[in-house]
């Protein structure tokens, strides 16, 4: 499956690289201990083997770190679980401090933040699982070697999409599900492949127990086409630098051209190119403001018009004025 371009805080990559853990480690400053697939940190996975893994492991800092996970999000589905010390946790606008026992759970739409700005001291668990979806209405597609009967893993399916609680106090089995994990993780990957296997699926039946245990709020919305739609235009705002078109803009969706043009007119009242022009626009005005000396080329090429002239017509049909008469109205 192609992996999107995740594109957040104006930043454009696939997937989390964790860079920064991986010079921690590299320095001494913690240990770590784990396996992944493309740019995780880790040992990599060769060939075939956990197909769908993309990082499990441990992270053991036993001082004080100088860094921290800026704002990211994955390709799968993240489980995480604090066994020791405290860590700051921030998912969209929520922030956390994570607490022994305390287990995290992030789908690949949620931009979420390790460290405030730096972590503490602590040892930390972590899954991700990549489930085939990359957008709140799209299927989710489990990993073959899963033995969880379908109807479990269904139900377990509409709990993870239909709440998002970020939070949870892993039981005494998910933690001990963790620990085994994570022990038996090893650069030999093929001769751990079977253990580990077994505790990655004995996890998610103990989570789906958990989550049997506890009256959950469930709502359907959170699945819907159109919630992928508002995600996608209210992170746009942060990256209107970027070439954006219609074609662009429903791929990051994972919709249909029409069936994105449809959410964005009923959400915003405007198609897709209005509206992000709409927004060029307003940010153009606001460095006018803060910034009357700027160029009108440079301010254009900087919101994400491809042509001066073209920005200056659309500025003039919002503001009804030029960019110079409105950039003198500013010095005024």
């Amino acid at each position: 499956m192609k992996v999107p371009i995740y594109i957040d805080h104006e930043k454009s990559y696939h997937a989390d690289s964790c860079n920064q853990l991986k010079r921690a480690v590299a320095n001494g400053e913690l240990s770590l201990n784990a396996i992944c697939r493309g740019s995780y940190p880790g040992t990599q996975i060769k060939g075939d083997t956990i197909q769908g893994l993309c990082n499990a492991g441990c992270w053991n800092a036993t001082i004080e770190q100088s860094w921290g996970l800026p704002w990211h999000r994955n390709e799968g589905i993240e489980l995480t679980w604090l066994e020791t010390g405290s860590l700051p946790f921030q998912l969209d606008n929520r922030e956390f401090t994570l607490l022994p026992g305390n287990l995290t759970i992030t789908r690949p739409w949620q931009p979420h933040k390790v460290g405030s700005p730096n972590i503490g001291v602590g040892k930390l668990h972590w899954l991700i699982l990549d489930i085939g979806v990359r957008q709140p209405h799209q299927e989710w597609q489990w990993p073959s070697w899963l033995v969880l009967t379908s109807n479990d893993l269904a139900e377990l399916t509409n709990l993870l999409r239909r709440n998002e609680q970020p939070v949870w106090e892993a039981n005494a089995e998910i933690s001990r599900c963790f620990r085994q994990m994570t022990g038996c993780i090893s650069p030999d990957v093929p001769r751990s492949a079977s253990k580990l296997m077994i505790y990655i699926n004995e996890l998610l039946l103990n989570l789906l127990e958990m989550f049997r245990s506890q009256k959950m709020p469930l709502s359907k919305s959170l699945t819907t086409a159109r919630r992928s739609t508002e995600l996608f235009l209210r992170s746009v705002e942060n990256n209107l630098g970027e070439p954006w078109t219609l074609e662009a803009m429903s791929e990051a969706c994972g919709l249909r051209a029409t069936r994105f043009i449809h959410y964005c007119k009923e959400i915003t009242n405007l198609p897709p190119i209005l509206f992000i022009n709409q927004l060029r626009i307003k940010k153009a005005a606001e460095i006018f403001k803060n910034n009357p000396g700027v160029s009108v080329t440079e301010t254009a090429f900087e919101c994400g018009f491809s042509s001066s002239q073209y920005f200056a017509t659309t500025f003039r049909r919002i503001y009804k004025c030029s960019p110079r008469e409105f950039k003198k109205g500013c010095r005024g």
